[in-house]
């Protein structure tokens, strides 16, 4: 799916959650008294999706670390788009398990570093089911190999998100028989000091994504403490 289309869907199903939070307000308001704890209503979504090749720079990046231009991007066939999640510049593209977790954070716990430490830990869970030891880098969100090792360091999950009145939007992605080749025109995420990876690269074979989706749901659903429909 286009990134664009993709960003609109997430958009209007984190709006019709806030609004939903907003009428809830302006009730209990209207009785004076406190919104119930079993409302207000909101829906969580957890989307999968493959995007084609496209580079996204996070309201926090810097175009320095685009290394090639409109014309280098349109001769590789790459889109690119300002987006209004957290991070420097990133890659989308196919064999990458990208996802978008639309959740009310207000029912689970309102704390965003959790929130990215529990995105973080479910990649190193769907990685150890692979004999991978992935890893977190103190002061750099995402998900990495050999993260003490000096040179060595290999970036195989990047995360970045917006989140709205506690609504979530955007995610993470984890590359799974990703063309790692599409880094080399930016600096992944502004680090310069370390490399990207896939779990194709790591384990030397093809994994299937419809696998690593599999994957990612159940250890979700442990980390989370939720029941996916």
């Amino acid at each position: 799916m286009d990134y664009q289309v993709a960003w609109d869907y997430q958009e209007a199903l984190l709006q019709e959650n806030v609004q939903i939070k907003a009428e809830a307000r302006e009730r209990a308001a209207a009785r004076a008294g406190m919104v119930s704890s079993d409302g207000p209503f909101t829906t969580h979504y957890l989307l999968f999706v493959e995007h084609p090749p496209v580079y996204t720079l996070g309201k926090s990046g810097h175009m320095q670390n685009v290394l090639i231009g409109d014309e280098e991007m349109q001769a590789r066939g790459v889109q690119f788009f300002r987006s209004n999640r957290g991070g420097d510049i990133t890659f989308h593209g196919p064999g990458q398990l990208v996802g978008y977790p639309i959740l009310d954070l207000e029912k689970f716990y309102t704390d965003i570093g959790r929130y990215l430490r529990n995105l973080e830990e479910v990649s190193i869970r769907v990685l150890a089911d692979y004999g991978i030891s992935g890893d977190r880098s103190p002061g750099e969100t995402g998900v990495w190999i050999g993260a003490d090792e000096k040179g060595k360091a290999r970036k195989i999950c990047a995360i970045g998100v917006r989140c709205s009145r506690w609504v979530t939007m955007h995610g993470f992605a984890l590359n799974v028989t990703t063309d790692l080749s599409y880094f080399g025109d930016i600096i992944p995420c502004g680090i310069t000091d370390k490399q990207v990876t896939s779990l194709e690269k790591e384990l030397g074979y093809p994994v299937s994504l419809d696998e690593v989706k599999a994957k990612w749901k159940h250890h979700f659903e442990a980390v989370f403490e939720a029941e996916l429909d």
